[in-house]
């Protein structure tokens, strides 16, 4: 008798062999390169809006132009990923975001650039969903949560590069050079085809026989294949034509719907502090390097939340820790509003960093393990797609509300309301209906 070979189990189940290690350090390259194209508006900007004589409600416009972007890059290519392949998702966005940000230092005008930044975008969006499914789908379970957070916190070291070399190259050679500096990642698209692993659902709806064997080789080297085995993963027994209505399907409908309002909310926070906190800084007297220093503490503070966040995640489960560092970041957000010292300023926003945006690191794992593999592109990136339009509004909003002329303090208070709005959203998802729950997974 012919002997079946579960290849999703057996990821489940696999050490960290050179396969694993591989998926981490090519998706936290990815992850640090897509941190520092999304970044480099907020340290750029305040150059920006002087070089380009840009009125700060048009220059929110203009930092949301990659947000719209973004927005339609992950409905698109995340859910193209599940069709097409994930590696040639993943390679595709590297390409798009890669060429048109670098593109962004030879703008002249504002309507260039912000067309620039627009197809920089879809790269930008497109990438995320097929690279946390793919870590989903390949990271060992017992420690599938810290290892999908830990790569996260790359995409806030890349906000931590793109603040240094602000801070370096900004007065020597202008804002033009952190964009030039981001077309080097094209470089890396021969080394993702290479060795990225493609998702074992893609090549089970190809019934490609061949791919799962080699594949499974990959995934447990030491592991010997019998030479009559077949190789497959799941699939559900009833699918729906259309991926998008499968999110809505066994009881997640409500809970698909408080992950989007979620994402909305927490990528409006994301947006507008990596937008608009150097702006606020300068604003409340801080010099332009003192300014990009704040940011510089703010993704370092999401570095060590998304590490810290994801290693609490698997031993308490996620959505606890989630909406707990949620709150925390909200008061220590509506604090900023607050007259103090730089010393104390300093440690409220690496606080902010450490559980807001650290926080959306393990919003991505809990959603890229709510859905079944076989639907986890999409449904990260309708999340993420849905959360962009929060994204886009962010800069816009808090533009709009610089150029009223309000106390910068209020801008402060609007972000800590969108951390609440985030952190109850959370709070109301069904656990009970989620992937991870039917393989005993932390809640």
């Amino acid at each position: 008798m012919t002997q079946r070979i579960n290849i999703r189990q057996m990821a489940d189940d696999a050490p960290m062999g050179p396969l694993q290690k591989w998926l981490v350090a090519l998706c936290a390259l990815i992850l640090l390169i897509d941190g520092y194209d999304l970044t480099v508006i907020g340290v750029a900007l305040p150059s920006l809006m002087a070089d380009l004589k840009i009125e700060a409600g048009a220059a929110g416009v203009l930092a949301s132009a990659a947000l719209v972007g973004m927005m339609l890059g992950a409905m698109v290519l995340g859910t193209l990923a599940d069709r097409i392949g994930r590696v040639k998702a993943i390679a595709i966005s590297v390409f798009i975001f890669s060429v048109f940000t670098a593109a962004c230092g030879l703008a002249t005008d504002v309507w260039t650039f912000g067309v620039l930044r627009f197809i920089a975008g879809l790269g930008l969006g497109g990438v995320v969903p097929a690279v946390t499914a793919t870590i989903a789908e390949f990271a060992p379970r017992r420690s599938r949560s810290f290892i999908t957070t830990a790569v996260f916190a790359a995409y806030a070291l890349g906000g931590v590069l793109a603040a240094l070399l602000g801070r370096s190259l900004l007065d020597s050679f202008g804002w033009q050079i952190v964009f030039y500096l981001a077309g080097l990642p094209v470089l890396l698209i021969p080394v993702l085809l290479k060795y990225l692993p493609e998702s074992a659902a893609v090549l089970q709806s190809r019934n490609d026989q061949t791919a799962l064997r080699a594949l499974a080789r990959r995934i447990v080297p030491q592991q010997a294949l019998p030479a009559d085995a077949e190789v497959f993963a799941p699939q559900p027994q009833q699918q729906a034509k259309v991926p998008l209505a499968r999110l809505f399907q066994d009881g997640r409908g409500f809970s698909t719907v408080m992950l989007w309002v979620g994402f909305f909310s927490g990528l409006f926070m994301l947006y507008a502090l990596n937008s608009w906190l150097t702006k606020l800084m300068a604003m409340a007297g801080y010099s332009l390097k003192s300014a990009l220093m704040f940011l510089l503490l703010l993704n370092c503070g999401s570095a060590l939340g998304s590490f810290g966040s994801g290693w609490l995640a698997d031993r308490l489960g996620m959505k606890r820790v989630l909406t707990t560092m949620l709150v925390c970041g909200a008061v220590a957000t509506a604090m900023l509003a607050q007259q103090m010292s730089p010393n104390m300023v300093a440690l409220l926003v690496f606080i902010v960093g450490f559980t807001m945006s650290g926080g959306q690191g393990l919003a991505y794992a809990y959603v890229g393990q709510y859905y079944p593999v076989d639907i986890g592109a999409t449904g990260v990136g309708m999340a993420a797609g849905v959360g962009r339009i929060g994204g886009i509004a962010a800069p816009i909003i808090i533009g709009t509300l610089i150029a009223m002329e309000l106390p910068h303090a209020q801008n402060f208070y609007v972000i800590a309301a969108f951390g609440l709005l985030q952190a109850l959203a959370f709070s109301l998802i069904n656990n009970r209906v989620a992937a991870f729950s039917q393989q005993q997974q932390p809640a």
